[in-house]
């Protein structure tokens, strides 16, 4: 990210990696339009001799084809996914307040713990399959794919042992006894997830770096429907509470898992990127850890630093009622943000695939396109929540007290929801970059020396209680969001796309030796 390189170091004429367009695959992953399209808008943008705004729009337009290619069904994705956990939370929340909250304790504060840690450590093959497939070193995708799949399984039988022990743990934090044993049983039902995203998050990085986002779409909005109708079932008409909840879930996430591998097994588009199980896929994995866990510390940091609020409204004077009205905020917030993951993934696909192939003007011109269009979704979601602000807890849980309390936070909530449609892209521009521990350093910084300790003297000192703990810890989301644009703003392209290939060239192995065609 230096900034002391003159946009003249690099001849965009004779890229340092090979041109998308000079190699053509058999379907490949986004098809050889986008590629041709993302060739042509390096051209159009080195092209000097017309005005900016000559060329802007067209410009505009090839990238808008490119993001809508990308985000669109990734955006449907994360949403999906983040819905069918809301919605086992609502199914829940309609069995009493106690559940919702044993809900909103096991979902928002142990299971998004696993996610945050699954997420960030599959994020290591989000830059490295999306700057190899820029650079057509396709036959290292699988590799890369099976590496992570591993190491997230191995990780995994530790947090399973985390969730059995979730209830004196939470205990241990100061929740009360009875909603921790509550939320322990519906902890439990969701240890198959915890393997699940093992497999899932390799296989959603593997297929995004490749452009193949709509297939997976098709399969998350079928999952959701049967994941309703199970869930429903399953709480309402077996009775099993919370442990038959949860454990829906777990199932429908296995469901999305199984569909997507048969899918990459199956698939023309794959036939390059996926070429079966390897041995080499157990080579260099301690080295291959050290990038995961990079990847891992940057998300991590971001991901339990909302679980925090969850935590803190837990030690609060009226605990259940701070959770709930919380939990349906963050609720609320999360669904916006998944779209905003969404964005996150193209913008992270998008500037990895065009610092691979040597375009720096293209990947600049992505970043500022994909913020601009996440922020505006944004703000239209938090003029929306500011207009339904003293219904919008009911579609969660029952009680004018929650809905009061809601309406009281809701404020808050829109402009978290502001910060929300800029952070998550700029991280995704991390993601591609492969910043990733650069940007743990502004996290540990921003969050955990300036948020948290903010929020617990906001809360509890000056007895704001749940809003003074949000209060202050969107003040650090603000500030780790100010130095992320800074950042990005001084970043040299032109040396992003050297490192880029430094990067691709560490990583390269030999020619994989198969032990199954798949």
């Amino acid at each position: 990210m230096s900034s002391s390189s003159s946009p003249n170091d690099i001849n965009l004429n004779q890229p340092l990696l090979q041109s998308h367009s000079s190699q053509s695959i058999n379907g490949g992953g986004g098809g050889g339009k986008l590629e041709h399209s993302s060739d042509q808008l390096e051209t159009i943008l080195t092209e000097t001799t017309k005005p900016f705004f000559h060329r802007l729009r067209p410009a505009l337009w090839i990238e808008f084809r490119l993001l809508f290619h990308l985000a669109a069904p990734a955006v449907v994705v994360y949403v999906i996914n983040y819905l069918m956990s809301m919605s086992t939370q609502i199914f829940s929340g309609h069995l009493g307040n106690l559940e919702y909250a044993a809900a909103s304790l096991g979902n928002n504060g142990v299971q998004m713990f696993a996610y945050g840690l699954m997420l960030g450590m599959g994020s290591a093959v989000e830059t490295l399959c999306g700057q190899a497939f820029g650079a057509q070193k396709y036959d290292m995708l699988g590799i890369y794919l099976q590496r992570s799949t591993i190491l997230l399984t191995i990780t995994g039988v530790f947090l399973a042992i985390i969730y059995i022990l979730s209830e004196p743990i939470l205990i241990l934090l100061g929740q009360s006894t009875r909603i921790a044993s509550a939320a322990s049983l519906f902890i439990y039902g969701l240890i198959p997830q915890i393997f699940a995203y093992a497999v899932n998050f390799p296989i959603q990085k593997f297929m995004q770096a490749q452009s193949i986002v709509a297939p997976s779409a098709y399969i998350s909005s079928a999952t959701l429907v049967l994941h309703l109708v199970l869930s429903w079932v399953a709480v309402y008409k077996i009775g099993l509470g919370l442990f038959g909840a949860a454990f829906v879930l777990s199932l429908s996430w296995w469901i999305i898992v199984v569909a997507q591998f048969v899918y990459i097994v199956k698939s023309e588009r794959c036939k390059q990127s996926w070429r079966g199980f390897s041995w080499q896929a157990f080579s260099g994995l301690l080295d291959f850890f050290k990038l995961s866990v990079a990847s891992a510390v940057m998300l991590c940091l971001e991901t339990w630093y909302f679980q925090i609020v969850v935590l803190l409204a837990g030690l609060l004077e009226n605990p259940e009622l701070a959770l709930d009205s919380l939990s349906v905020c963050t609720s609320i917030s999360g669904w916006v943000f998944m779209a905003s993951i969404g964005f996150n993934a193209a913008a992270s696909v998008r500037v990895g695939n065009e610092l691979g192939a040597g375009n720096p003007k293209s990947a600049s011109f992505s970043v500022v396109v994909t913020t601009t269009l996440s922020t505006v979704i944004s703000v239209i979601a938090a003029i929306v929540v500011m207009i339904l602000r003293d219904v919008i807890s009911y579609a969660f849980t029952e009680g004018e007290a929650v809905a009061a309390a809601v309406s009281d936070l809701c404020p808050l909530l829109a402009f978290s929801l502001i910060l929300n449609g800029i952070q998550p892209v700029l991280s995704g521009v991390a993601v591609g970059c492969g910043w990733q521990a650069l940007v743990a350093y502004i996290n540990i910084g921003c969050y955990y020396a300036v948020g948290v300790p903010l929020g617990v003297i906001l809360g509890f000192y000056f007895k704001l209680g749940a809003k003074g703990i949000w209060l202050g810890m969107t003040g650090g989301t603000l500030m780790q969001t100010l130095i992320l644009i800074w950042i990005t703003f001084r970043t040299d392209w032109n040396k992003e796309v050297q490192e880029a290939n430094k990067r691709l060239n560490r990583w390269e192995d030999k020619p994989n030796q198969t032990i199954s065609k798949g």
